[in-house]
C-alpha cells in the first residue's frame, strides 16, 4: 500500500483526538491543546473514556458515540487499547490514524510486536492508514492542524519535513522558528508499522503546497518502494536527507572483500545518489541545503569564484571549498583585464579576488560584473567583513540590486554579529542565500553542485553498449548448481573464473591440479613462469595462509612450492580441506593497475556493486565506490570517477590511460551477472588488471546460496531490465522484435519522433511538437520498471515501428496507457498487437484498471478501444477528450 487514503491524513475535513485529556503533563492533554488551538477549520472531536468536558469542549466516551466518523483520528491511549480502537474507527469509516502511543515492539519486546501486528490486522480490512506508532504526531500548518505533542506550532511554508525521530522533529520546529522557516507538513513516522517514507514521499511529490522534501532517516523498511518514490520525487523537487546511524557492523560477517568493504552506510549513500537525493550531515546543513536549492539554480560549471574585502576570509573559504571536494574557478584573460581596469593595483590578481579592506559598494559592483561573466565561473560567493572604512549594509544593497543572480548563482557571506545582520537581511530579502561563516556558504555551493550532478544523472543518456555475444547463462547456472549440489557455498577459483568468463569478463586461463605432479604438468602445458595457488573450498583469502606463490619458472620450483604450500596451509588451517592447487600463467603487464570489482548483498537494498583499487591491501587502502545495480555505461563511469584510482586510470606523466570504457563495460557485465544469477551472494574479482590494452581478471571468488522463489522476485532495490519480456513476433507475414525500452534507446526514440506526421504527434501528445527535447526523451526512456513499462516494437533488424507504455499509481490500482504507431506502418494491426501486449503485462502486475485519454477526433484509436472492451466517457475538461477505461 502506498498513497491510498493518505488524503485523509494530509487534508482531513474532520479530526478526532482519542485519548483527549486536560490532565497536566499528559500526552493526551498536549495533543488536545495543540489540536484545539491551531485554528483548524473543521470539527475537532474529543474522545475520553470518562466523557465530560475537556478544555471547555464536550467529549464523548466511545468512538461509536461520535456523530460522524472523522477523516483522521489521533490516538493517545494505553497500548493494549489501540488495536481495538483502530478496528472500531475503521468500521466507522475513518481512513487515517496517527498512533502516538509507544509500546509496540520497540527494543524487540515480543508482546509489543504482537500488538503492532494487531494494529495492522485491525486496519487492513478497512484500508485505514496508520502513521506510527510511537510518534510525536502530524502537523499541517497551512490547515491550522497541529495533531501532535510538539511544544510549538510552526508557520505555514513550502517545505515538508518527514522524520522517524520525534525528538528531531521537535528540534526542527524550534530550529526553523529562529530562521523564519515555515512548513507545508511535518510527519513523525515513528515505527512505520504501515505508512513509511516511500508512502509519504509519493504523496508529497505531487503535492502543490510542497516545493522541497526534507527527510530524517534512521532506517528504511522497503527499499524498492523508497527508491521508486524518491527517484520520481527528485525529478520534480529537491529531496534532502539527513541519515543517522552510520555504522559498518553488518559487514563483519561477510566472507569477501566486497562484503567487508561495503558497510550499511556506504550502501545508503549509493542508494541516495542513485535516487537523485541530496544527503547532508546535520540539521543546520539540512536547512542550508534546502534554502540554497530553493533560491539558486545549479551552476553550469563546478568552479567557484570568491569576491572578498578580506584576504584571510578568502583563504578560509578556499580551504573549506577544497576540503569539501570543490575547486576554485580560473579567471580568464578577459576577466583579469577587466578587473585590472576597475580595481586598485593592490588587488590580489587571482581568485579569490581580494578587493582590499576599504572596498565600498561601487567597488563590489565593478568587480562582480566581469567575474560573473567569466564562462569558467559556475557561481560567485561574495564575502564581506565589516570595517570602519565602508558600509557593509551598502555593499549588501549593491550586491542585492546588481541583477547578477539572474545570470549566475550568487551566494553571500556577511561575517560578523550585529554589524552584519542588516546586510544579511538585505540579501535574504532579495532572494540571495546569505550566511554568517565561509564554511556554511561554501557548503551551500557544494550542495548546488551535487544537486545539479544528481539531476543530470537522472536525465543522462548512457552510451550504447557495443554488440557482443550473449552471456552463457546456462553454463554459469550449471556451475553454481553443481557447487550447491555438493553442499558448497564457495566456488573454487576455476569455477568462479568460468562463471565470469561466461559473462564476457576475460580471465586468465587456469588449470586444476590435484597433487604436486599434476601441478608441474599443468605448468609445463601453460608455459613458465606460472602462479601457483592453494585450492580449498574452506579458504577464502589464500594469501592470508601462504597459499599463493608467483613467478615460478621451473618444474622443480613448482613441485617445491606445492609441497611447502600444502604443509604451511595444513599448519595454519588444519580444519581446511585441501582439494589441490590451481596453476595459471604469470601475466606480464607492468603498466597495469590492480582493481577490485565486486558484488555483495545488503540486508535492505539487496545486491550492491563495488569498484576500487584492488590487490591484497584493498581493504586497508579503502579506495572504493558503491552503486546499486542495474548499471549502464554512464552509471558505471560515474561510479569509477568517485574513486582516487580513477585519476591514475586517466593517465599521467609517461603512463598512458587505461581502457576506462572496458572497465565500465566490465562493471555492466557484472551487473548483468548479478541480475541473472540470483544464487550469487558475494563476488570478488581481485585483482582485475587494467591498462591501455584492456582488462584481465587474475583471480575471482564467488559465494553462492540457494534462494527461495519468493525472495528472488524483489531482491533488487531497483528492478533490473526485464529481459524475459523480449521476444520475436510474427504479424501479417512480417517479423517484429518486441522488448522493454532502455535508456540507451533515446537516439532511436528521437529518430522515430522525427518520422511521425504532424497529425500523429498531435494525436499522441495533444499538442503540436516540432521536436522531442532531451529532457522529455530521457523521461520516456529512463523508466522505473517496477511502476512503469514501455514496450517498443522494432522491424527486424531495424527501427521502431511503435511504442506502448503504462504508468501505474503506487498502489497498482490504476495505470494510464499511451500508444503511438509510426506513420509508415499504420494499418498493419500493430496498434492492436501493442495494446494486447501491454494489457497482458498489466494483468501480470496485478493492476486492476487501465485507462487512457484519447482525442475525440482520433476515431481509429477509439474504435480499437471499443474492440478491446474499453468503456468510453467524455472527460470533464471538455468534449474534445475521451477517457477510455478497461477493468482487468
Amino acid at each position: 500500500m502506498s498513497v491510498r487514503n493518505l488524503d485523509a491524513l494530509f487534508h482531513p475535513k474532520s479530526v478526532a483526538i482519542v485519548g483527549a485529556s486536560e490532565r497536566p503533563g499528559s500526552i493526551g492533554a498536549a495533543v488536545t491543546r495543540n489540536a484545539l488551538a491551531g485554528g483548524f477549520a473543521g470539527p475537532v472531536h474529543l474522545v475520553n473514556r470518562k466523557g465530560g468536558t475537556i478544555l471547555g469542549r464536550g467529549a464523548v466516551k466511545r468512538v461509536r458515540d461520535l456523530a460522524a466518523p472523522p477523516d483522521l483520528a489521533v490516538i493517545a491511549t494505553p497500548p493494549e487499547t489501540v488495536p481495538g480502537l483502530v478496528a472500531e474507527l475503521g468500521r466507522a469509516g475513518t481512513r487515517a490514524a496517527v498512533v502516538i502511543t509507544a509500546g509496540f515492539g520497540e527494543g524487540g519486546n515480543t508482546e509489543g510486536a504482537r500488538r503492532r501486528q494487531a494494529i495492522l490486522d485491525a486496519a487492513k480490512p478497512h484500508l485505514l492508514r496508520v502513521v506510527g506508532p510511537n510518534c510525536v504526531g502530524f502537523l499541517a500548518p497551512s490547515l491550522g492542524l497541529n495533531a501532535s505533542f510538539a511544544p510549538a506550532s510552526p508557520p505555514a511554508g513550502k517545505i515538508a519535513f518527514v522524520g522517524q525521530s520525534g525528538a528531531v522533529l521537535v528540534a526542527v520546529i524550534d530550529w526553523a522558528a529562529d530562521r523564519g522557516i515555515g512548513f507545508s507538513y511535518l510527519v513523525s513516522t515513528g515505527n512505520m508499522a504501515d505508512v513509511d517514507f516511500g508512502d509519504v514521499i509519493d504523496y508529497l511529490a505531487l503535492d502543490g503546497e510542497t516545493r522541497a522534501i526534507l527527510l530524517y532517516i534512521e532506517g528504511l523498511t522497503e527499499a524498492r518502494k523508497f527508491m521508486s518514490a524518491a527517484r520520481a520525487a527528485a525529478r520534480l523537487k529537491p529531496v534532502v536527507v539527513l541519515k543517522a546511524g552510520r555504522n559498518t557492523e553488518g559487514a563483519r560477517a561477510a566472507k569477501s572483500h566486497t562484503g567487508a568493504m561495503a558497510g550499511s552506510d556506504a550502501v545508503y549513500d549509493a542508494a541516495f545518489r542513485r535516487a537523485g537525493v541530496l544527503r547532508v550531515y546535520g540539521l543546520g546543513e539540512l536547512f542550508d541545503a534546502t534554502e540554497v536549492l530553493g533560491l539558486a539554480r545549479p551552476p553550469h560549471a563546478d568552479g567557484l569564484a570568491i569576491l572578498t574585502n578580506g584576504g584571510g576570509f578568502g583563504v578560509l573559504a578556499t580551504d573549506d571549498l577544497v576540503a569539501l571536494g570543490g575547486r576554485l574557478a580560473q579567471f580568464g584573460p578577459q576577466t583579469m583585464a577587466a578587473l585590472d581596469k576597475v580595481l586598485p593595483a593592490t588587488w590580489s590578481h587571482a581568485n579569490p579576488a581580494d578587493i582590499i579592506g576599504d572596498a565600498d559598494a561601487q567597488r563590489y559592483l565593478a568587480a562582480l560584473a566581469p567575474i560573473a561573466a567569466d564562462p569558467g565561473v559556475g557561481a560567485v560567493l561574495v564575502l564581506n567583513a565589516p570595517t570602519a572604512l565602508a558600509s557593509s549594509e551598502d555593499a549588501a544593497k549593491a550586491v542585492a540590486g546588481s541583477g547578477i543572480a539572474e545570470k549566475v548563482p550568487l551566494l553571500a557571506c556577511w561575517m560578523g554579529g550585529r554589524s552584519a545582520e542588516a546586510g544579511r537581511r538585505v540579501l535574504e530579502k532579495a532572494g540571495i542565500p546569505a550566511y554568517d561563516t565561509p564554511l556554511r556558504a561554501v557548503r551551500a555551493f557544494r550542495h548546488l553542485v551535487e544537486f545539479g550532478k544528481s539531476q543530470a544523472a537522472l536525465m543522462e543518456t548512457p552510451p550504447s553498449i557495443p554488440p557482443e555475444a550473449p552471456p552463457d547463462r546456462a553454463l554459469a547456472e550449471r556451475i553454481v548448481a553443481g557447487a550447491l549440489g555438493e553442499g558448497r557455498s564457495l566456488l573454487t577459483e576455476p569455477e568462479a573464473k568460468a562463471v565470469i568468463a561466461a559473462y564476457g569478463i576475460p580471465a586468465v586461463p587456469t588449470e586444476v591440479a590435484r597433487d604436486e605432479a599434476a601441478a608441474v604438468a599443468a605448468a609445463e602445458r601453460l608455459g613458465f613462469p606460472v602462479a601457483l595457488k592453494i585450492l580449498s573450498r574452506d579458504i577464502t583469502h589464500k594469501s592470508d595462509v601462504g597459499g599463493v606463490r608467483l613467478s615460478l619458472d621451473s618444474g622443480d620450483g613448482v613441485a617445491k612450492a606445492a609441497r611447502e604450500m600444502r604443509a604451511r596451509v595444513a599448519a595454519l588451517r588444519p580444519d581446511a580441506r585441501i582439494d589441490g592447487f590451481t596453476v595459471s600463467r604469470m601475466i606480464r603487464r607492468p603498466d597495469a593497475y590492480e582493481l577490485i570489482l565486486g558484488a555483495a548483498e545488503d540486508a535492505l537494498f539487496g545486491p550492491v556493486l563495488m569498484f576500487g583499487q584492488g590487490g591484497t591491501a584493498a581493504e586497508i587502502v579503502g579506495d572504493r565506490a558503491m552503486a546499486l545495480p542495474p548499471l549502464n555505461l554512464a552509471l558505471a563511469d560515474g561510479m569509477m570517477t568517485r574513486t582516487r584510482i580513477d585519476r591514475l586510470l586517466r593517465g599521467f606523466r609517461d603512463r598512458r590511460p587505461a581502457a576506462r570504457r572496458e572497465i565500465a563495460l566490465t562493471l555492466v557485465k557484472l551487473s548483468r551477472l548479478v541480475a541473472d544469477l540470483d544464487t550469487v551472494a558475494e563476488l570478488d574479482i581481485n585483482p582485475l588488471l587494467a591498462d591501455g590494452d584492456g582488462v584481465l581478471a587474475l583471480d575471482a571468488r564467488i559465494v553462492v546460496r540457494a534462494r527461495p522463489p519468493g525472495e528472488r522476485a524483489r531482491r533488487f532495490a531497483i528492478r533490473p531490465y526485464p529481459s524475459e519480456l523480449e521476444r520475436t513476433i510474427e504479424r501479417n507475414g512480417a517479423r517484429y522484435r518486441i522488448r522493454p525500452i532502455q535508456p540507451e534507446d533515446e537516439p532511436a526514440l528521437v529518430q522515430a519522433f522525427g518520422r511521425l506526421s504532424p497529425d500523429d504527434v498531435r494525436m499522441r501528445f495533444f499538442a503540436p511538437l516540432k521536436s522531442l527535447s532531451h529532457e522529455m526523451a530521457a523521461r520516456l526512456t529512463q523508466i522505473d520498471y517496477d511502476r512503469e513499462m514501455a514496450l517498443v516494437l522494432a522491424e527486424e533488424p531495424g527501427e521502431f515501428a511503435g511504442i506502448v507504455r503504462i504508468a501505474a499509481d503506487p498502489d497498482f490500482e490504476k495505470a494510464e496507457f499511451a500508444i503511438i504507431v509510426l506513420s509508415h506502418v499504420q494499418g498493419r494491426g500493430i496498434g492492436r498487437l501493442l495494446m494486447d501486449e501491454i494489457i497482458a503485462y498489466a494483468k501480470t502486475r496485478g493492476i486492476k484498471q487501465v485507462f487512457g485519454d484519447v482525442l475525440a477526433e482520433n476515431q481509429r484509436m477509439l474504435n480499437l478501444a471499443r474492440d478491446l472492451g474499453f468503456a468510453l466517457k467524455t472527460v470533464a475538461e471538455g468534449p474534445s477528450v475521451i477517457r477510455v477505461t478497461k477493468t482487468l
